[in-house]
């Protein structure tokens, strides 16, 4: 789905989006029908409005999005559908890490809540604990999301 294109192009458009299901992990509590977009405080960093809504095509990348979300109340993975144009987050692709391992997307536009995930496997209390301290240390070093 991803090609070689210049970095402000668009990953994927709207005729693209039925190939995959994608999905979004976080602790509020949706139904479907809602609309998740930017403008929110991040969950990440100094905790600056966020630009950008992300996505995944990766139930494992969003099991890490619902557990390190930022409130109260459970984590949630909720199945979404971009209402507009995606491309690659660049904290998680070519900027960072070679290519898109975790299939990982942001967009201006809404998310659109169609489902929810509820029967997803979390990680290890090991594992969390060592994606906290590793987020921790990049707070400390003043290293923030890629916004632009």
């Amino acid at each position: 789905m991803v090609t070689d294109r210049p970095a402000d192009k668009p990953a994927a458009s709207n005729q693209d989006l039925h190939l995959q299901p994608f999905y979004h992990g976080t602790k509020a509590n949706l139904k479907p029908g809602d609309l998740i977009g930017p403008g929110f405080r991040s969950n990440y960093g100094i905790r600056k409005q966020a630009a950008y809504v992300y996505l995944t095509a990766t139930l494992d990348a969003a099991v890490w999005g619902a557990e390190l979300a930022l409130g109260e109340g459970r984590g949630r993975i909720y199945i979404v559908e971009p209402t507009g144009p995606i491309e690659d987050d660049p904290n998680l692709t070519d900027k960072k890490y070679p290519g898109n391992p975790t299939k990982s997307y942001r967009t201006r536009d809404p998310l659109r809540v169609t489902g929810e995930v509820t029967d997803w496997q979390g990680h290890t209390p090991e594992q969390l604990r060592a994606m906290q301290d590793h987020l921790e240390r990049l707070k400390e070093l003043g290293i923030e999301a890629i916004e632009d």
